[in-house]
């Protein structure tokens, strides 16, 4: 029988009883350790809690302590791991942990090669972040690499399209050139014209995962993203709910969870302040509207060649054609940048053959 622990304020006081609960909990009780899902949802949490300069300590960090003392035989026997090795053991050191083994590491990462075995320009930008925190190798944007990622975050055509892969690429290496907000990243103009983009895609899809990660980025870019987005990303952060249940599906709502309160704490909104069971947590968010981004696009493949990029002229037929739904998202969209035009030229794809 599952054990499903109902929200109550009392489940979790404050935040030093509630992190080091969610700490242990993915820890402990969601995956088996070596596991590489383990390894993500570890990285990726103690990756949002560093990046927010939280105060955790060593005791919030027990749970973690013996992979910690053991990470550089984990190296050793999963070298295929190693961003996500490397990502676990630098932020214990930041959060809290002795500082023993996160520059041997590094050491040892560089001597082995294994940067060299990624094919992905992005995957070797992780790496080079990763390093440079403990001040070895190259920068991220250092050499051929940071060229070829700097010109494919400026291609804003890239980004008036739905592509994923693309949107999360962009958003990640705004992250790494930027050291998570700890430097500034120097973009080009046009970089920021494919966040915007980027997060109206989003918007319109109602993706708060996306969009989430949007926010952040322009903010580490030193940009104030759009209040409407900022405030539907808080908004499905607080839908969340979190309990305990050992029976429930692992393919849960973690990741969005995480990072919209990750995002809503980046913009100095009170976030990741649920009360934490104890016990094997799941995340769970209704989802009532699929957006307005898959009817926008139907809509202009059914106009044909009648469909036009001037988003002055198709508005009416566009708008007639959703439901109320998706025409209440779409309109706030519109109202959500002042780029929604330029925007729509390139998603029209109006005259393309």
């Amino acid at each position: 029988m599952t054990n499903v622990v109902p929200l109550r304020p009392a489940d979790a006081p404050d935040e030093t009883t509630r992190l080091p609960r969610l700490i242990n909990a993915v820890a402990t009780q969601r995956r088996h350790q070596g596991d590489v899902f383990w390894l993500k949802e570890n990285a990726e949490l103690l990756g949002a809690l560093a990046s927010l300069g939280v105060d955790i300590g060593p005791a919030g960090l027990e749970p973690l302590e013996t992979f910690h003392a053991e990470v550089l035989q984990t190296l050793c026997d999963f070298p295929q791991y190693y961003r996500f090795i490397l990502s676990i053991c630098l932020d214990l050191e930041d959060l809290g942990l002795p500082e023993l083994y996160g520059t041997e590491l590094c050491e040892r990462v560089a001597r082995a090669g294994l940067v060299e075995a990624e094919l992905s320009d992005l995957q070797r930008a992780e790496a080079r972040r990763l390093m440079q925190r403990r001040g070895i190798g190259p920068q991220v944007d250092d050499g051929a690499l940071g060229a070829r990622l700097r010109r494919f975050i400026g291609r804003t055509d890239t980004f008036a399209l739905p592509n994923r892969k693309a949107a999360y690429e962009l958003t990640h290496i705004v992250y790494y050139l930027s050291d998570y907000g700890r430097r500034d990243p120097s973009l080009a103009p046009e970089v920021l014209v494919s966040l915007e983009y980027t997060g109206l895609l989003a918007f319109l899809d109602q993706d708060m995962d996306l969009l989430a990660e949007v926010c952040a980025a322009q903010r580490f870019a030193g940009v104030q993203p759009s209040p409407l987005w900022e405030a539907a990303v808080a908004t499905a952060h607080g839908e969340h709910l979190i309990c305990a249940d050992q029976g429930a599906p692992l393919h849960d709502d973690f990741h969005e969870w995480l990072v919209t309160g990750w995002a809503a704490k980046i913009a100095g909104r009170p976030a990741l302040c649920h009360p934490v069971p104890t016990g094997a947590l799941r995340f769970h968010r209704d989802r009532v509207s699929g957006g307005a981004l898959r009817p926008l696009a139907v809509c202009l493949r059914d106009m044909g060649g009648a469909r036009s990029a001037d988003w002055g002229r198709m508005r009416p037929h566009v708008l007639s054609y959703l439901g109320p739904d998706t025409h209440a998202v779409l309109v706030e969209a519109e109202r959500s940048s002042p780029r929604f035009e330029d925007f729509f030229e390139g998603f029209a794809r109006a005259g393309v053959q």
